[in-house]
């Protein structure tokens, strides 16, 4: 898949109550942004299957979608995301992957609770995801949707697994050129409108004691496009003769 987006599906009731913190998206914000990758779009939801089963459907109906899924894979009622995933991408069904259940079968043989063996029923075509801390693994289908516990420990090294394996040659070269203006960012709304469809544009108006300062980024993955586009705001601000700097500002 070329010009892969990524999106993060983090699963759990405890982090919309407040029980627990998220501490998924920063990190995948980071290594995405550290190798090169676009991460479009981070979504956290409750243990609800229906709403499981929706979102993975959405995400996965977005052009070159690759959703990395956090959390409801384990062996308690509460734990939906394996059927939910076969629900959105396969028949509904789950399959006992054998080499999981032995290693399952291995680690609760002195126990009575036979309950760990849920988590090796899988949707159809399901692809094993190591798990260094544990050896429960996660799964993944059509190598696009990666699904992971929800213990940062044991997930984090997994999508670095993932990206290696599977998206090591994908990611696309970004520049980016930034300035900070003495103004408001409805100065910059015609040239806004006109950027190219390949260059992204985005404001950041912000307001001081002394008055508003907008900061304009321009980004693409032709260096060219971006930096003619970068131009026209520089031009602009000379010609209606608005300070400005290079940069992110304050």
């Amino acid at each position: 898949m070329n010009n892969p987006k990524f999106y993060a599906l983090i699963i759990g009731t405890e982090i919309l109550n407040g029980r627990r913190e998220d501490k998924h998206f920063k990190f995948l914000r980071d290594i995405l942004n550290k190798n090169g990758f676009k991460f479009s779009g981070s979504f956290i939801i409750e243990d609800n299957p229906e709403l499981i089963s929706s979102t993975i459907a959405y995400i996965a109906m977005l052009e070159n979608s690759v959703l990395f899924s956090f959390g409801g894979i384990g062996s308690t009622p509460d734990d939906h995301t394996r059927e939910c995933a076969s629900k959105a991408l396969r028949d509904g069904s789950l399959h006992t992957n054998e080499h999981f259940k032995q290693k399952i079968q291995e680690r609760i043989k002195n126990s009575s609770n036979k309950h760990p063996l849920n988590m090796a029923n899988l949707p159809l075509g399901a692809k094993l995801i190591p798990n260094e801390v544990n050896g429960m693994y996660g799964f993944s289908l059509d190598d696009r949707f990666f699904f992971m516990p929800g213990f940062p420990e044991m997930s984090h090294p997994m999508v670095e697994y993932i990206l290696d394996k599977y998206f090591k040659d994908k990611a696309q070269k970004e520049y980016r050129y930034t300035l900070t203006a003495l103004c408001k960012e409805n100065e910059f709304i015609e040239l806004m409108q006109n950027a190219p469809k390949s260059v992204e544009v985005s404001s950041l108006p912000k307001l001081y004691s002394d008055g508003w300062r907008t900061t304009i980024s321009i980004a693409s993955t032709n260096d060219k496009l971006a930096k003619d586009e970068f131009d026209k705001y520089i031009n602009f601000l000379k010609e209606k003769k608005i300070n400005y700097a290079i940069g992110e500002g304050e």
